[in-house]
């Protein structure tokens, strides 16, 4: 049921130099702040796949449920930087639905994975899947900058970044 996306980083050699050079809690920030810009282009194409699939004679709307979370799970349990994407509000709906704009939408997963009678219509992985190239390129020169930023500060303060 799960299909896994695998991708291989090729071309980063003048990051990893830069990054043994920096100390962890500038690898962090910046890993942090890139990390969430990469994460924002899938989150928008998911957004972009969710609007061509949404009904707009109902008032829900999968597209404005779905959103970007910080992983912090992740990174209380082994120290790696996450971003989450996906859709609000869990799989029920209470006292028999909301219809009103944003209202929750646990439909969503029988459009992007199918039924026994309606074949996947799939945005979430397509999200990340179709524009693996575009979100890795963001996150490398956003985090190269971030770590050329932290560089030119801790040379101007006199200290090791």
């Amino acid at each position: 049921m799960a299909d896994g996306v695998e991708f291989k980083l090729e071309g980063i050699d003048s990051l990893v130099s830069k990054l043994e050079a920096i100390s962890y809690d500038a690898k962090r920030k910046g890993g942090r702040s890139a990390l969430r810009k990469a994460a924002q282009i899938v989150a928008n194409k998911a957004k972009e796949g969710a609007q061509r699939i949404d009904d707009p004679a109902t008032g829900r709307s999968i597209a404005a449920n779905i959103a970007l979370r910080w992983n912090g799970r992740l990174f209380k349990s082994s120290g790696d930087l996450g971003f989450r994407v996906g859709v609000l509000h869990g799989a029920v709906l209470k006292n028999g639905g909301d219809t009103s704009a944003n209202a929750p939408t646990p439909h969503w997963r029988l459009l992007e994975f199918g039924t026994a009678k309606m074949r996947a219509q799939p945005f979430m992985r397509k999200a990340l899947a179709d524009h693996i190239s575009e979100v890795t390129n963001t996150f490398v020169t956003e985090y190269e900058k971030a770590i050329d930023r932290a560089i030119r500060r801790a040379t101007k303060k006199g200290t090791t970044a």
